[in-house]
């Protein structure tokens, strides 16, 4: 098993895979070719040069297995000693056959990554499979922080 940086080319493969993960959760509402297509014209540019997103793969065999993504958040500058940077984890998913270890990995080289950035702070939405992973990884709930859904 491989982590790397995903490259502009690995989109095809993170769009069947992004598309795998959540058809999993609920009744797709877009056929999957529809979806895949649009996913990784959508990818594409998220992995192009300069921009926010960074996105890991664990390969095995050649072949993506699974996935991570990180997008930066900045915050506003700050006059006082606080980081200025927030990132936002999501779609940590591997296929059941390469799982025992491989989100860990995963997770672990988008953490290193926010290190070397000096985030202050790493949000993400869990499912209920995912609480204890990232448990483990030292997250825990928010306390400080207001959530209301958009109208």
């Amino acid at each position: 098993m491989r982590v790397r940086p995903a490259t502009r080319a690995d989109a095809p493969a993170l769009a069947r895979l992004r598309y795998e993960f959540r058809a999993a959760l609920g009744p797709p509402v877009e056929p999957r070719e529809r979806f895949v297509r649009r996913c990784t014209a959508w990818m594409r540019r998220r992995l192009a040069p300069g921009s926010r997103w960074r996105c890991w793969v664990a390969e095995r065999d050649g072949a993506v297995v699974g996935s991570v993504w990180v997008q930066l958040v900045e915050k506003i500058p700050n006059p006082v000693r606080e980081r200025e940077r927030h990132a936002y984890l999501t779609s940590l998913y591997v296929r059941a056959a390469a799982r025992g270890g491989t989100g860990a990995r995963l997770l672990a080289a988008a953490l290193a990554w926010c290190r070397r950035r000096a985030v202050d702070t790493v949000v993400l939405w869990p499912t209920a499979r995912s609480r204890s992973l990232y448990a483990r990884h030292g997250f825990r709930p928010p306390r400080a922080i207001l959530a209301r859904p958009a109208e």
